[in-house]
C-alpha cells in the first residue's frame, strides 16, 4: 500500500505530462508531414488537370460542352472508379486514396500520419476547389451585362420563385403521399430539389456562347435568385432539422440581407467604378488591373460569407459592379488564364465526389433508394422544365431552353445532401436518392440546353427561308 501511492502519482504525473506535451507532439508531427501534404496536393492537381482536358477534349469531340467532359472526368477519377482524388465529407479514408497509397509506400508513413496527411491534402485541393468556383462566377459577373439583367430582373424573379416553389411542393407532398416519409426527412428532400447550380448553368451558357442572349440572361439572374432562395430554405429546413421549429428572424435576416447586400452592391458600384479605374491608371507595376479587381472579387465573397451568405454571391456581385467599367474587356482577358488554372479543379472535385455506388441495384437498401430517386429525377425535371412557361412578355423567347438552364443541381444539390445526412435527418435511401438526382441532373443539363439551342437556331433559319422564299 506504502509503495502503490508513489506508483499512482508517478502515473498520473506521466499522463499530466503527456498532455501538455501532446500538442506539441502533434504541432512537430504535422511540421513534418507538410512536404507530404504539399506532395499529396501537387500529385492530385496533376490528376485533376489530365482528368480535365481529356475529359473536356473527348466532351468537345463529341459535340457537347468541355464541362460536362469535366463532370464524367471528376466521376472517372473519383469515388466511383479510380479513387485518385477522393475526399473525407463523402465517407473516403486514407486507405481508399490511391494517392495516398502511394505517398505512404514512398516515405513508409503510419496509419495516423497517413490519415493525418489525407485530411490535409484533401482540405487544401477542397479550397483550391471554392476558389475556382468563387472566380468562375467573378468571371460570369464580368461577362454578364448588368443592364440586360435588370431588363430581364422582373422575368429573372418570377421563374426563380416558381423554379423553387413548384418542385419543393411537388417532390415534399409526393414523398409524404406516395412514400409515406416523415415530414422533416420530407422537407429536406423537397428543399434539395429548389436547388441550381449557376456555376454549371452559366459556364455552359458561356461555351455556348449564349451567355448574353435573352435566354442566357434569364437564366443566370434567376439562378442568382434561386441560388438566395435556396440559401434561405436550407437555412430554414436546417434549423427545422435541428430545434424541430423554424427560426424566423433568422429567415427575415437572410432575406434582408441578400436582398441589402446584391442591391447595395449594384448601387454602390457606380461609385466604385471610378475610383477603380483611377487607381489601376495610377499603378505601374505588373498586376495593375487585375490584383486590384481580385481584391475587390475576394472582398466581396468574404462580404458575402461573412453576413451567412455564399460567397460566390459576392464575387458574382463584384463580376457585375466591373462590367460597367472602361476597363471591362481588358479584365476579362486577363482573368480568363486564372480561370483556366483553377475553375477546372472545382468542376473535377464537383465529379469526384460523387459514389456511383448508390446506382447499384444488388444493394438491397439501394432498391428503395432508386425507386425514390425515379420520382425526385421526374420531379426535378418538371418542376424546373415548367420555369420557361412562367416567362411572358417576351416574343419569340425559347421557354424550353430556360427550363432545361434551370435543372442542373450540382454542387448546391450536393450541399443540401450533405448537410441533411450529417444532421441525421436523412436516412440511406432517401440520401441516396437525393445524390441520384443531383447526378443526373446535372449531366442532363448540358445536352439539353445545346439541343433546345441548336432546335431554336434551326427554327429561325427556317423561318428567314420562308421570308426570303
Amino acid at each position: 500500500m506504502i509503495l502503490t501511492e508513489p506508483i499512482i502519482n508517478s502515473i498520473t504525473w506521466v499522463n499530466s505530462l503527456a498532455l501538455k506535451l501532446q500538442p506539441q507532439l502533434l504541432a512537430t508531427t504535422e511540421a513534418e508531414n507538410a512536404p507530404i501534404v504539399l506532395t499529396g496536393v501537387l500529385l492530385s492537381l496533376v490528376v485533376i488537370y489530365l482528368a480535365s482536358k481529356i475529359g473536356g477534349e473527348l466532351s468537345r469531340m463529341i459535340d457537347l460542352p468541355p464541362v460536362l467532359g469535366e463532370l464524367v472526368a471528376g466521376v472517372v477519377v473519383g469515388a466511383s472508379a479510380l479513387h485518385l482524388v477522393v475526399f473525407p465529407e463523402s465517407g473516403a479514408v486514407a486507405s481508399d486514396s490511391v494517392i495516398m497509397t502511394i505517398l505512404q509506400f514512398i516515405n513508409n508513413l503510419t496509419p495516423e500520419a497517413v490519415t493525418s496527411i489525407f485530411q490535409s491534402q484533401s482540405e487544401a485541393v477542397s479550397i483550391l476547389a471554392e476558389l475556382g468556383v468563387i472566380i468562375l462566377l467573378f468571371e460570369i459577373g464580368l461577362e454578364s451585362d448588368l443592364k440586360e439583367l435588370q431588363k430581364v430582373g422582373y422575368q429573372a424573379t418570377i421563374v426563380a420563385c416558381v423554379g423553387v416553389a413548384v418542385p419543393f411542393a411537388a417532390g415534399t407532398v409526393g414523398l409524404i403521399t406516395i412514400f409515406h416519409a416523415p415530414v422533416i426527412p420530407a422537407i429536406f428532400a423537397g428543399a434539395a430539389l429548389t436547388a441550381t447550380s449557376i456555376g454549371i448553368t452559366s459556364k455552359v451558357l458561356s461555351e455556348l456562347g449564349q451567355l448574353k442572349s435573352r435566354e442566357g440572361q434569364i437564366i443566370v439572374g434567376a439562378a442568382v435568385i434561386d441560388d438566395i432562395l435556396g440559401i434561405i430554405v436550407l437555412a430554414v429546413v436546417a434549423s427545422l432539422a435541428k430545434t424541430g421549429e423554424v427560426d424566423v428572424f433568422n429567415v427575415i435576416y437572410l432575406i434582408v440581407s441578400a436582398t441589402v447586400f446584391l442591391i447595395g452592391s449594384i448601387l454602390l458600384g457606380k461609385y466604385f467604378n471610378q475610383s477603380f479605374v483611377a487607381i489601376a491608371n495610377k499603378l505601374q507595376t505588373r498586376g495593375n488591373l487585375i490584383i486590384p479587381a481580385f481584391v475587390f472579387a475576394f472582398f466581396m465573397a468574404f462580404l458575402g460569407n461573412a453576413i451567412h451568405l455564399e460567397a460566390i454571391l459576392g464575387a458574382f456581385a463584384a463580376g457585375l459592379v466591373l462590367d460597367e467599367t472602361d476597363k471591362r474587356k481588358e479584365l476579362d482577358e486577363q482573368v480568363k488564364p486564372i480561370a483556366d488554372i483553377l475553375v477546372p479543379v472545382f468542376f473535377v472535385t464537383v465529379g469526384a465526389k460523387v459514389d456511383l455506388g448508390v446506382l447499384n441495384p444488388l444493394v438491397p437498401e439501394n432498391r428503395e433508394g432508386l425507386i425514390i430517386a425515379t420520382f425526385l429525377i421526374v420531379v426535378a425535371i418538371i418542376g424546373k422544365v415548367v420555369t420557361g412557361w412562367a416567362v411572358f412578355g417576351q416574343a419569340g423567347i425559347n421557354r424550353l431552353a430556360v427550363g432545361f438552364g434551370m435543372i442542373p443541381r450540382g454542387e448546391v444539390g450536393l450541399v443540401f445532401a450533405g448537410i441533411g445526412s450529417a444532421s441525421g435527418v436523412l436516412d440511406k435511401p432517401l440520401q441516396a436518392a437525393i445524390i441520384i438526382m443531383v447526378i443526373l441532373t446535372t449531366f442532363l443539363a448540358p445536352p439539353l440546353l445545346r439541343f433546345a439551342f441548336k432546335q431554336s437556331g434551326e427554327g429561325q433559319e427556317l423561318e428567314q427561308a420562308d421570308l426570303l422564299g
